[in-house]
């Protein structure tokens, strides 16, 4: 019984496809982006089961940096309507940068180190300005560390959503409900469809926007 990781994978899709629909084309639907909220929690929660899942970290982290670079052109279309815009970067890069502070945290010893390299996320999703930025480093944190303790992580997890300055984003705490399901199973593994998806799907809004909404 239960939700399996790929099940908990296709919600966080659903959930970002339709928050993308209403930042791209119906921004002024507000119900759209707070169903979307739900995405970002969930996407950091399988975050950190697949760090401990993979056969290969680097392989994972290369995965990860690969589709930050290919997803950039289209969510600056997307977001910004430019093929390049620095001020702000794809969720991708927070993923890896989250994943890279995983693999230091486990790999060095020594509590000084571990807050350096926790700092150090923190910081660097700050200066790319990547989505969620260094409050997205922290709940990839949390999850990481309370990843043993079902409730604690469900409960610090809801309330990280609590921590936006942008109240939409307090819908994310439902998030909890299907996370709460998880049932540690792996289910379908359609790894590469997920990672495409990403930059496809922003194509094909702006394609949309370009074609009906201007």
């Amino acid at each position: 019984m239960g939700l399996n990781d790929f099940q908990l994978k296709c919600i966080a899709v659903l959930s970002m496809l339709i928050d993308h629909i209403g930042m791209i084309l119906f921004p002024e639907v507000t119900l759209l982006r707070m169903i979307g909220r739900l995405a970002f929690p969930m996407f950091c929660f399988l975050l950190v089961e697949g760090f401990y899942h993979t056969h290969n970290v680097e392989r994972y982290m290369v995965r990860l940096g690969v589709f930050a670079l290919i997803s950039e052109i289209p969510f600056d279309l997307a977001r910004f309507g430019v093929v390049l815009e620095f001020s702000h970067q794809n969720v991708f890069f927070t993923l890896f940068i989250g994943v890279a502070m995983m693999y230091g945290l486990q790999k060095y010893c020594g509590n000084l180190v571990k807050i350096v390299i926790i700092v150090l996320a923190m910081a660097f999703a700050a200066l790319l300005s990547t989505d969620y930025s260094f409050l997205g480093i922290l709940l990839i944190l949390v999850y990481y560390l309370l990843r043993d303790d079902k409730v604690g992580k469900l409960v610090l997890g809801a309330g990280w959503n609590l921590l936006s300055t942008t109240p939409v984003q307090y819908c994310g705490i439902f998030a909890v409900i299907p996370l709460g399901m998880y049932n540690g199973e792996k289910g379908r593994s359609l790894k590469w469809a997920f990672y495409i998806f990403y930059p496809a799907h922003l194509l094909a809004l702006y394609g949309i926007k370009m074609l009906f909404f201007n």
